[in-house]
């Protein structure tokens, strides 16, 4: 029976697995290296060996209502796009209200995760931590949690491009960057086109001399605000939506967004469009990168080539000369030093994990790997539900399925995966925003009933199925019902709009204003046709007249 459940890690999937283990009547004992909880949203003036590192001005591309846990809405008066002071201050707010603190040991530093000898009989784990002081200590947990996050190890393949020996410039990954200060004046080249790597290169394209956006795939690049400035995901992430993906041709869908997008700018035009289709990837969630393409600020270029003394060679053989920065934002490798022995990977070094959580050569399952897996949503609504649902399983009233089960699943979704992703690695842990929650929640048993919801409430079932899919519809109903869910859906355009509140504007006119100033209009309008109706009716009866002087004069 499992009952003391070791945490690695004490940012935002941690603190969400140490307040689920609470819920369960689980004894949750989590481990932090750090001396603050947050993860990867504690800023540091330098990066940290082991550790996430973010950038001085990182704003979050998900807003606050669509990634906020279920039971804990954001302060209505944060903005709806936040710095990540503000993401760290309510990660703090949530510790303290559920007082999580008193379950985490900071400063201590888990160095081995393995079996016990007989884990066959009890799948308990001996785990080995160091403290401040380096003393080593030993621990017995009956399950464990890894919430270590996959943004720690960058991904820096220099080898691969020649000549980067004898470079005379400065390469380093994204995971380093804290601010443009250091590129202030230069010619800088940035390598890779995630979200990190355009906002990093529009950022460092205010002040550089020059800026490069080196992309071997190219990207279809959303801006942040959706109609009448609404948040892009509020509008985009909802059910209806969701249905309509499922029940409408890909293609069709492909070129209504490719169409739209290339309205706004067209995406060949500017070097951005890539080889995929729109919805066959992540997207780029950027709103300046396009005005400073259009401004010369920044120049697009194809993927690099390699080095040449103080200059960058590119896949199309132009070399720009005298670079001063190469920044690559290439991405992060998957790695959890302390569990060398436990997890299995695919033959393209990808981990073979059952829903990116279990992994399937154990025999007992308690054992996950909690926020590791890639979705165009936001994160905490998934590591909320990953930790609801693994506690389920490690208690035993969830059950997977078996191991030959499990691994015809990894590999299903892999190959379906792979038809329009290039990389085995994310194609093993991709997975579908709503449909992934829903599965999580289906086997909890707090997925939504739509037709009783329908039945019982239809203005909270309009609100669900039409609005946005925010995740305070998963504590509605079942294990962990959340009595304030109802309260939360029906107000969250109330907090969507409070912080816009800040100057008095004025109010809509009246349906009597509406009324008069259609008539007008209408009135106005008809008089303005009746009069160019008559000018042409006189113009023609001159025209009229002046040919028939015309022949008069002819004849």
């Amino acid at each position: 029976m499992v009952r003391r459940v070791a945490v690695v890690g004490a940012g935002t999937s941690g603190l969400a697995c140490v307040k689920t283990c609470v819920d369960e009547g689980l004894e949750p004992v989590c481990f932090e290296s750090s001396t603050d909880i947050g993860g990867l949203w504690q800023f540091k003036e330098s990066p940290e060996p082991e550790r996430s590192s973010i950038y001085r001005s990182l704003v979050t591309n998900t807003s606050k209502e669509i990634m906020c846990f279920s039971d804990f809405p954001m302060p209505a008066d944060y903005p709806n796009y936040m710095h990540h002071s503000k993401v760290l201050q309510y990660l703090r707010l949530y510790a303290h209200h559920f007082d999580l603190l008193r379950y985490i040991n900071f400063q201590t530093t888990v160095k081995s995760v393995t079996q016990r000898p007989d884990f066959s009989v009890t799948g308990q784990w001996d785990v080995v931590t160091t403290n401040r002081d380096g003393k080593e200590e030993r621990h017995i947990f009956d399950a464990v949690l890894v919430c270590s996050g996959h943004f720690t190890h960058p991904d820096l393949p220099l080898s691969d491009f020649p000549g980067y020996e004898t470079f005379t410039g400065r390469c380093f990954h994204s995971w380093e960057y804290k601010d443009a200060d250091a590129c202030k004046g230069k010619r800088v080249v940035v390598v890779g086109i995630g979200s990190s790597a355009a906002d990093i290169a529009v950022e460092i394209s205010r002040s550089a001399q020059k800026t490069f956006l080196s992309t071997r795939q190219g990207a279809w690049v959303f801006g942040k605000m959706s109609s009448r400035g609404l948040p892009l995901d509020i509008t985009a992430i909802t059910r209806f939506n969701n249905i309509l993906m499922q029940l409408l041709p890909k293609t069709l869908l492909n070129w209504a967004i490719e169409r739209s997008l290339n309205q706004k700018y067209d995406h060949r035009l500017y070097g951005l469009k890539p080889s995929h289709r729109a919805l066959e990837r992540r997207l780029v969630i950027n709103d300046n990168l396009p005005g400073q393409i259009l401004q010369g600020a920044i120049v697009m270029k194809p993927n690099l080539k390699g080095f040449k003394d103080s200059g960058v060679l590119f896949e199309d053989d132009t070399l720009e000369e005298d670079i001063d920065v190469v920044v690559f934002g290439t991405g992060y490798k998957e790695h959890f030093p302390f569990l060398t022995t436990i997890l299995s990977h695919g033959p393209h070094g990808e981990l073979m994990l059952y829903k990116g959580l279990f992994p399937s050569s154990l025999q007992f399952h308690t054992l996950a790997i909690i926020g590791n897996v890639y979705a165009k949503g936001p994160a905490m609504p998934l590591v909320e539900m990953q930790a609801r649902w693994t506690v389920k399983v490690f208690s035993g009233s969830c059950r997977l399925p078996s191991q030959k089960k499990m691994l015809a699943v990894i590999e299903s979704k892999k190959k379906m995966n792979m038809k329009s992703l290039f990389s085995p690695r994310v194609a093993a842990l991709q997975v579908d925003y709503i449909p992934y929650l829903d599965f999580l929640a289906q086997e909890i048993g707090v997925r939504p009933n739509f037709l009783k919801l329908l039945l019982r409430d239809p203005v909270l079932w309009k609100e669900v199925v039409f609005g946005p899919c925010t995740p305070y519809q998963y504590r509605l109903t079942g294990p962990g019902q959340w009595a304030g869910a109802r309260h939360a859906i029906l107000t969250q355009w109330e907090r969507v709009a409070q912080p816009f509140r800040t100057r008095a504007a004025p109010e809509p006119v009246t349906r009597s204003s509406v009324f008069f100033s259609s008539w007008l209009l209408t009135f106005g309008g008809s008089v303005v046709i009746a009069m160019l109706l008559c000018k042409n009716q006189v113009f023609s009866s001159l025209q009229g007249a002046a040919h028939m002087v015309d022949r008069i004069n002819i004849s």
